[in-house]
């Protein structure tokens, strides 16, 4: 008999830090299992599926770029958040040799942002959640922003075209699509705290800022305080608009939060326990060595 296991796939892969996460985990819990990193491109997708659907021992996968839509087809069975969101992340085996699709990168945006205190002062009208990005990961973002309880949205985009089709998609009445140029908050320059009357999270969820590319272009000194900034870039773990956010005092969340939490979800699916996250400082110092 062999030994179950899960892997993470797309293309790049060699990159991935997927399978350092699964195999502490599966350490600290002794469960006998394997977690692997598995190049595969779109023309690839259908065979890989194809050939672990005959094999007992697997127990799904992770799913990255670009694959995150490309695998919808092969669903029979997608969930509530991966439907909202357009894109799969996780697939596990379904009965009769079909598969299901979950999202839990909308999972894991809708916990971590649950975890601050919405703003609640005397002239305080809306918290806006900018997306940078317009492709499936903002998309997830949006969703998983949705589910946290925020309503409004602006999203910025080199291709304001794909800007506005996902601002129209998320269905927030004053949403909109603007160029990545225009990436402010809505303030006036000699507002104070006891004066403002809107709130941000801003979510970046494109490459910028990962290693060897440009960094998001925004001026944090221009939000206010009580500003919320998610990176879903990992590599490096304090990007440049991490590095900003804390040299201003707003509240964090960094990319290697962002996968741990989504990486729980998806080890519960694979293989049944969850996952032991008193170990995460632990976990963290390994990430990052």
């Amino acid at each position: 008999m062999g030994m179950p296991y899960a892997e993470v796939i797309g293309d790049p892969i060699a990159h991935s830090k997927s399978p350092l996460i699964h195999k502490f985990w599966l350490e600290k819990l002794a469960i006998k299992g394997d977690y692997r990193a598995v190049q595969v491109t779109p023309a690839d997708l259908h065979v890989y599926l194809v050939d672990r659907a005959r094999d007992p021992e697997w127990r799904g996968c992770n799913v990255t770029s670009p694959l995150k839509r490309a695998v919808l087809p092969f669903m029979a069975h997608v969930d509530r958040e991966a439907s909202r969101a357009g894109a799969v992340n996780v697939i596990t085996p379904a009965p009769g040799g079909t598969r299901k699709g979950r999202n839990t990168d909308v999972l894991a945006v809708a916990e971590l942002l649950r975890q601050f205190s919405r703003p609640s002062y005397k002239n305080h009208v809306a918290t806006y959640v900018q997306i940078v990005g317009a492709g499936g990961a903002a998309r997830a973002a949006a969703t998983g922003a949705r589910e946290a309880g925020y309503g409004d949205f602006d999203v910025f985009n080199r291709s304001i075209e794909h800007a506005h089709e996902l601002a129209a998609s998320i269905g927030a009445p004053f949403g909109k699509g603007n160029p990545l140029g225009a990436l402010g908050p809505i303030r006036k320059l000699d507002d104070g705290p006891e004066d403002q009357r809107y709130s941000h999270v801003v979510i970046n969820a494109t490459p910028l800022g990962m290693s060897g590319q440009p960094p998001v272009p925004i001026d944090l000194s221009t939000y206010y305080p009580d500003t919320i900034v998610l990176d879903m870039v990992y590599s490096p773990v304090e990007t440049p608009l991490i590095r900003e956010a804390r040299a201003f005092r707003l509240a964090t969340i960094d990319g290697l939060q962002m996968l741990v939490a989504q990486a729980a979800h998806a080890f519960h699916s694979f293989f049944g326990q969850p996952s032991p996250r008193q170990y995460d400082a632990e976990l963290r110092a390994l990430l990052t060595r």
